[in-house]
């Protein structure tokens, strides 16, 4: 099977990572790819935002079929030009994208599938940002959440305290002439699950849980994530079920009512809480960095089942297969990081983390001219552990991370640790960290 995977970021390397261990190992093309990619894979220089330059080398690959891993050029409707030219793709369609490039176009399909998330108001003027804040918190004693309407990176939210912090960052999206969706805020733990749909079928595979605040203590601004774990030994018996159940296949079948159904990755963002299971937001493509731990824990093959639901028959592939133990990723970022991130500064230390036992996905790398590796990009690696559980997996991403050099460069060093030691302690005890 020939395989081409369009991407550049660490969820790209985890996938290429991932089928490379099929049997038979598939021919794997990536484009543009990362320099950590191309050990795996034959990489293409052609930019993500090529949509008529990736479908020319699908074409001219020949290529079985195309994994897409970022989210915007699935919202600008990439799916739709390899589907006209006859390509099979894992990825869905721009008009199914929009479960993730509008958050209130998100909230309107929940709402017409009876699927449990938070109360909203959509705002798009001034007027409407301060009555929805009131409206949706309206004792004003629990955070503010404010989310820019379109993509964002996973940066375009704020959860706050502060009525005045919660209305600048309403104003500086809504001034820049887009539209926000504010939540009530739901209380409890995250969890990510993500579900394959081939349009009328879902699959689930393993629940993670991702780290998006940038400093320790789930302190500091968000970003796009700073390390995540796989399995979450706390979760509730029958989650997943209840996931796929209440919230998965509802959605799935509303977008096929629709007349656009949704095939790839149906990304459920959630929070478990004291109400129930809630969305918290839909993503349409594999997450990063949780692909690096799900991914990695996954036994069974993965091309099988990424073809199987992109020709809209889940049936022909074998139901997901799981390693035993637990996989922890913990992500090295750029100096500067969130805020503007320094580039350009030199990596070294991969191969002693590997050695170690850890192994290290590329996500913001370049090459400089004298080929040293460089950082390109804010979140520039992860490093993921794995062990029999929580803390053998967490213990070896840490060594892993220690050994890297990259000049002022931020990490986390309590991913997964509170799970851990509840693990260890048998407490169960459920949390973000």
């Amino acid at each position: 099977m020939k395989i081409l995977v369009i991407g550049s970021g660490g969820r790209e390397h985890a996938i290429i990572r991932r089928l490379s261990a099929d049997s038979p190992a598939p021919d794997l093309h990536a484009a543009p790819g990362n320099p950590g990619i191309e050990a795996l894979a034959t990489c293409h220089d052609i930019a993500v935002d090529d949509l008529d330059g990736q479908v020319e080398l699908a074409r001219r690959l020949e290529v079985d079929l195309v994994v897409v891993g970022p989210e915007a050029p699935l919202v600008a409707g990439v799916a739709d030009r390899l589907r006209a030219a006859g390509i099979a793709v894992f990825g869905p369609s721009a008009a199914a994208a929009a479960l993730e490039g509008s958050k209130s176009f998100a909230k309107e399909v929940m709402a017409s599938a009876g699927v449990p998330t938070a109360a909203s108001v959509t705002a798009s003027d001034e007027d409407a940002l301060v009555a929805g804040l009131d409206r949706v918190n309206p004792l004003g004693d629990v955070p503010f959440v404010v989310k820019a309407d379109g993509l964002a990176a996973g940066k375009g939210v704020v959860v706050t305290p502060d009525r005045e912090a919660a209305l600048a960052h309403g104003r500086s999206v809504i001034g820049a002439g887009g539209s926000v969706v504010l939540e009530e805020y739901l209380d409890g733990p995250e969890v990510s699950l993500f579900c394959v749909c081939d349009g009328e079928r879902v699959v689930p595979l393993a629940a993670a849980q991702d780290f998006k605040r940038a400093l320790d203590g789930d302190q500091g601004p968000n970003t796009g994530g700073m390390g995540a774990y796989s399995p979450l030994p706390w979760a509730p018996e029958g989650l997943v079920d209840e996931v796929v159940r209440t919230i998965a296949q509802p959605t799935v079948e509303e977008m096929r009512r629709r007349g656009i159904p949704f095939v790839g990755i149906l990304y459920c963002g959630l929070a478990l809480t004291a109400r129930g299971v809630r969305v918290v937001e839909f993503n349409a493509r594999f997450g990063d960095p949780e692909t690096q731990v799900v991914l990695e824990r996954l036994a069974s093959p993965l091309s099988e089942l990424l073809l199987a639901a992109a020709r809209g028959d889940l049936q022909q592939a074998q139901a997901p297969r799981w390693h035993d133990g637990a996989a922890v990723a913990v992500v090295l970022a750029s100096a500067g990081y969130p805020a503007e991130a320094r580039l350009g500064d030199e990596i070294t230390g991969i191969e002693e983390a590997e050695a170690a036992g850890a192994h290290v996905l590329h996500a913001g790398t370049g090459r400089r001219e004298d080929g040293a590796l460089v950082s390109c990009g804010g979140r520039v690696l992860a490093v993921v552990g794995t062990g029999e559980d929580l803390q053998a997996a967490r213990e070896l991403a840490m060594a892993g991370v220690e050994r890297i050099e990259l000049q002022g460069s931020l990490h986390r060093t309590d991913i997964a640790l509170r799970a851990a030691e509840s693990e260890r302690s048998g407490a169960g005890e459920a949390g973000p960290a």
